[in-house]
Order: C-alpha cells, then sequence, then structure tokens
C-alpha cells in the first residue's frame, strides 16, 4: 500500500486509530474498577485469572493471525476483531459470576488479539520504518488517551452506575469502527501457493495454553511442585518439541523459525518479553494501593494512575518524532528503561497518594521514551512479506510476558499477604474474638479479609452495624489489614524493578541498524547492516 497518496494513508490510519482506541478504551476503563467488580462478585482469589484469560486468549489470536494477515490480508481481521470484541464486551455486561466474568473476558481477549496484531501491522503496510516511528508514537499517544480517560471515568461509571456499563458505554464507538475500516481500507490480494499451517497452529496453542495455565494455577490453586503444574509445564515443553520439528518442514509455517535467526528480532522479543513480565506483573497491583491502602474511591483512584499515562502521551509522541527525524532508536530504550526502573523502585516505597503520583510520572515518562522501540525494530529487521509474523511475535512475547508476569507476581502477593496476615495474628496486633459476643465476634472476623478493603461502600456500611464499643477494636483490625496488603505490594513491586533491570541489561545487546526509508529491502550488497541483520550483535554505542 506504499503507493497510495498521503491523504489517503493517513484517512485509513484515522480508521485504524479508531478501531485500536475502541479495544484500548475497553481495556482501561476496568482498571480501577476491577477491584470493585471482583469484590461485588466475590471472586478474590481469581483476580489474576480475569486477567490471565484476557491476556491468553489475545496472545493466541495475536500470533495465530499474524501469519494470516499476510497470507489474506489486513482487513478482514481487523473486522472479524472488532465483532468478537462487541459481543465479548456485550456479554461481560450480563456476568452474574466470577466464573462468567472470566469467560467473557477471554472472548474480550481473543477480539482484541485480532485487532492489535492486524492494526500494528497495517502501518507497516502503509508507510517505511523511517516514517513508522511518527506514527508509532501517534499510536502510543492513543493508548496513553485511552489510559488517562479509561480509568477517570471506570471509576465514575462504577461509582455511580452499574458495572456492566464500563463494558457498554463505549459499543457505538466499536460500530462507528467496524464501518470505518469497511468502507476505507483498501482490499489486499490473497497470497497465492501458500496454505494454512494447522497443525503448527494447534501445537503452538496448545504449547500456550499449557505454559500459562501452568504459571497461572502455580502457588495459587495448587503448590508448584504439585504433579498437575509440573504436568502442565512438560506438557508446554512436548508441544513446543513438536511444534519445532513440525515447523521446520512447514511450507508456510504459523510461526517461521528463520525469524529467530536474527538477532535483533531476539533480542528485541527478549526485552519486550522480560519488560512486560515486570511491568504488567506490578501496575496491575497499583490499584490495590491506592484503593485498598489508602481507601480512595475508585473515581478518585482514576486521578493517580492519569499522571503517568499523560507522561507517556508527551513522551511518545516526541520520541516518535525525533526517531522519524533521526532514523535512531537504541538511544532512547537506553535512556527510557533507567527511568521505568526508577519509577517502579518509588512504587515499591510510596507511602501515599502523593509519592503514588510521583511513581506514575516518572514510570510513564521512561514508558513513552523506550516501549515503542521494540515493535520497529523488529519490524525494520525482516522483509515486508513477513511484516505480519515478525509483528505478531513480537506481540506474543510482551503477551507472553504479560501474562506469565501477571501470574508469577499475582502468586508473590498472594503468599506474601498469607505470610503478613499470620503474622499480624501471631502478633500482639491479633485479636481474641472470645471475649465478644458470639454474633459481633462472628461480624468481626469479616475484617481480617483483605478483599474487603476493595469495596469501601461496603466496609463502611458494615462498619456502622456494629456497636459503638468495638468501633476502636474495627479501626485497629483496618490497619493492621491495610499494613499487611501495604508491605505485600512492596515485595511484589521490588520483584518488577528487579525484572526491570534484567530486560535494562539486555537493552545494550541490541544491534542498531539504519532505519529503511522504503518498505522495500536494500538491494545485496548494499547497505550492509540492513541485508545481512542476522549477523552477530555489537555493542554498538547509543
Amino acid at each position: 500500500m506504499e503507493h497510495l497518496s498521503h491523504k489517503r494513508k493517513v484517512t485509513i490510519m484515522m480508521a485504524i486509530i479508531m478501531a485500536m482506541f475502541f479495544s484500548a478504551i475497553n481495556q482501561t476503563i476496568v482498571s480501577t474498577a476491577m477491584p470493585r467488580i471482583i469484590a461485588e462478585l466475590q471472586g478474590m482469589e481469581y483476580y489474576s485469572w480475569v486477567i490471565t484469560i484476557y491476556m491468553l486468549t489475545s496472545t493466541i489470536a495475536t500470533v495465530l493471525v499474524g501469519k494470516l494477515s499476510d497470507m489474506y490480508g489486513r482487513k478482514p481481521f481487523i473486522l472479524i476483531g472488532i465483532v468478537i470484541f462487541m459481543i465479548g464486551a456485550l456479554l461481560t455486561g450480563f456476568s452474574t459470576d466470577i466464573f462468567e466474568l472470566i469467560i467473557y473476558r477471554g472472548i474480550q481477549g481473543l477480539g482484541a488479539g485480532i485487532i492489535m496484531a492486524s492494526v500494528f501491522t497495517a502501518v507497516g503496510d502503509l508507510f517505511p520504518p523511517r516514517e513508522r516511528g511518527k506514527w508509532t508514537g501517534v499510536m502510543m499517544a492513543v493508548f496513553g488517551f485511552s489510559s488517562v480517560l479509561g480509568p477517570t471515568l471506570g471509576g465514575w461509571l462504577v461509582d455511580n452506575f452499574a458495572w456492566k456499563w464500563l463494558f457498554w458505554v463505549f459499543l457505538p464507538i466499536g460500530v462507528i469502527a467496524f464501518f470505518m475500516i469497511l468502507f476505507l481500507f483498501p482490499k489486499v490480494e490473497k497470497s497465492k501457493g501458500e496454505k494454512i499451517d494447522y497443525a503448527g497452529s494447534l501445537l503452538l496453542t496448545l504449547s500456550i495454553v499449557a505454559l500459562l495455565l501452568g504459571f497461572s494455577w502455580a502457588g495459587t490453586q495448587y503448590p508448584w511442585g504439585d504433579y498437575r503444574i509440573i504436568g502442565l509445564f512438560a506438557a508446554a515443553v512436548v508441544f513446543a518439541v513438536i511444534f519445532v520439528l513440525i515447523e521446520r518442514r512447514a511450507a508456510s509455517p504459523v510461526l517461521p523459525l528463520s525469524l529467530f535467526k536474527n538477532d535483533i528480532v531476539t533480542i528485541s522479543n527478549a526485552i519486550g518479553f522480560i519488560m512486560n513480565a515486570g511491568m504488567m506483573g506490578a501496575l496491575i497491583y497499583l490499584s490495590f494501593f491506592v484503593q485498598g491502602v489508602e481507601g480512595i474511591s475508585p473515581t478518585y483512584a482514576g486521578y493517580v494512575t492519569m499522571p503517568m499515562s499523560i507522561a507517556m502521551v508527551v513522551m511518545s509522541t516526541i520520541i516518535g518524532r525525533v526517531i522519524t527525524k533521526t532514523g535512531k532508536y537504541k538511544r532512547f530504550a537506553v535512556i527510557g528503561l533507567p527511568i521505568m526502573v526508577a519509577g517502579m523502585l518509588i512504587m515499591a516505597f510510596m507511602d501515599s497518594v502523593w509519592l503514588a503520583v510521583v511513581a506514575m510520572v516518572v514510570f510513564g515518562v521512561g514508558l513513552g521514551v523506550g516501549m515503542p522501540i521494540f515493535s520497529l525494530t523488529v519490524q525494520n529487521a525482516v522483509k515486508p512479506s513477513e511484516l505480519g509474523v515478525a509483528t505478531a511475535s513480537s506481540q506474543l512475547f510482551r503477551n507472553l510476558g504479560g501474562t506469565i508476569g501477571i501470574a508469577v507476581m499475582g502468586t508473590i502477593m498472594q503468599t506474601s499477604l498469607v505470610n503478613n496476615m499470620k503474622e499480624a495474628a501471631s502478633s500482639s496486633t491479633g485479636f481474641d474474638f472470645t471475649k465478644l459476643d458470639p454474633a459481633v465476634a462472628e461480624q468481626l472476623k469479616e475484617f481480617q479479609n483483605p478483599e474487603m478493603l476493595l469495596d469501601q461502600p461496603k466496609l463502611e456500611q458494615l462498619q456502622a452495624t456494629l456497636p459503638p464499643e468495638i468501633q476502636p477494636i474495627i479501626s485497629q483490625m483496618i490497619e493492621t489489614l491495610r499494613g499487611a496488603l501495604s508491605d505485600s505490594l512492596t515485595t511484589v513491586f521490588l520483584a518488577g524493578t528487579a525484572v526491570l533491570v534484567v530486560a535494562l541489561i539486555l537493552v545494550f545487546f541490541l544491534r542498531e541498524i539504519p532505519l529503511r526509508t522504503s518498505n522495500k529491502m536494500p538491494e545485496q550488497g548494499s547497505e550492509q547492516s540492513e541485508s545481512h541483520p542476522s549477523k552477530s550483535p555489537s555493542l554498538q554505542e547509543a
């Protein structure tokens, strides 16, 4: 589509951005409201599963659609993704228990994965790598805007309306996005001579599902050494080995192994995996600090995360334009990752809402500077015919990292919280209920459940029903709960910091090659660094 006029390309980008915004806003709008939803559905122990299932289905959809979109074009998959996402959003609003919520969020994740795999690749179809820096910044800004609007609007909606409206309020945008893509996006001819890799797709899916289920259940549903967990990990390895053997002989592999002979693709994907593991695994619990520890309502909790999004919008827009102008990108990864580490470290020791805001600003700056780089590096290092599958590989590893990070951090969170609660119960802050009226004692036991902190209206209502003479005890119990939750979150954020440090180290091994000014690969022998991107990496200066 490089032959299209600039005006037509910009018009198509408007349609792409609309589709992406529809998917993004439906993710961010639930971030501050999810603790309240989980509490109302009484599913605290399944909290990570609501996030994990979304990531799981979107990950599978992303990697499968990547190759298919190379074969059939991006347009049909963007349309299919929008429809599936809308169905999932509609059904999610009708959830009556935590299990229905998980299933319907899985359907939403499937649609989101299809949309994201298609729209990011479509940008690569429209613009050469040198120009993609600017548009990548714009798309990151759209994500940032949805991150600003979503949490705040979500918090306000859940405080003033039934939470189902979180999933229904933006459905009209989905309809608009569908028809914009239908009429504006050009049709691409199907690639001839290529067949769908059914065997590879099935084995890759089975391996991903087994791997993510193992990480999701380990330490929460079952001990890490349980035979079911070991069995899932073993199954993931077996399926992965068979997948590799089949892909080596496949005529049109769903995930070509040749991609990973390219050091730029391999290192970029490794960084994306590790970075998302630390970032998503820790950030998902930020609402626990704001609402649970600080007692902020979901409406105002959105204002705490807003500075991160604003900082990300500003920095990603600026950095995108600078990359397009200079053609240099590695230096921004080297700058952005340390800032993200600093932001996460502040989160580990924050003890007030204002310090949380500072952490959000710092982390958002780092995110805006460093995050857009790694998809661009992958797209710049492969042939245009591999654009979809290469972009999908990048998103695959990011999603895998995010999903595994959420699962592992969830285990860390639960384990630490249980230990902290046991320590509080055995210390002088423990409470002897035997001296109280049995009915009152039974009510007081509810204040030993940290889930109470995430539903402030219910907490205040229950507290008001108890006799005045035991209100000091209740206040002390609530403070004990908050202290245990705060200490657990410190452990989670420190773990996230350590993971981000590993990603930072890998950045120095990322080889920088010039960003192409055309979607055509350079002729053999010209621009040595471009035509041989799979050579061994050099520790090039940023």
